[in-house]
């Protein structure tokens, strides 16, 4: 009888670590925050902020888009606007050479 106590709190007692060891403290960074083309901003912006963040991402993808009434009066939306265009701006892959090819001919 006491070996099969002692098995059951030797095994609560290792569950108990297991849970309580790998859940996390914390929520991760990136829950709750801002996401635009799938890159995450932070959080806490203005409704400013986050047209300038929106329209700054679309513009970094081709599609020119800018109010330039707010751009030039609505700081949140001017430094949202750069740091869309900058953040979602596809980035220079340069491919590599097959390298099984032969240079000589």
């Amino acid at each position: 009888m006491f070996i099969k106590k002692s098995v059951y709190i030797l095994l609560f007692g290792s569950l108990l670590i297991y849970i309580t060891g790998c859940t996390p403290k914390e929520l991760p960074v990136s829950e709750g925050g801002y996401y635009q083309s799938g890159i995450y901003f932070g959080d806490s912006f203005s409704k400013g902020y986050k047209r300038g963040i929106r329209d700054g991402c679309t513009t970094a993808q081709g599609d020119y888009r800018k109010s330039h009434r707010l751009f030039k009066n609505d700081a949140d939306y001017n430094d949202g606007w750069f740091l869309g265009r900058n953040r979602c701006r596809k980035l220079l892959v340069i491919e590599k050479e097959d390298t099984n090819t032969t240079i000589f001919e």
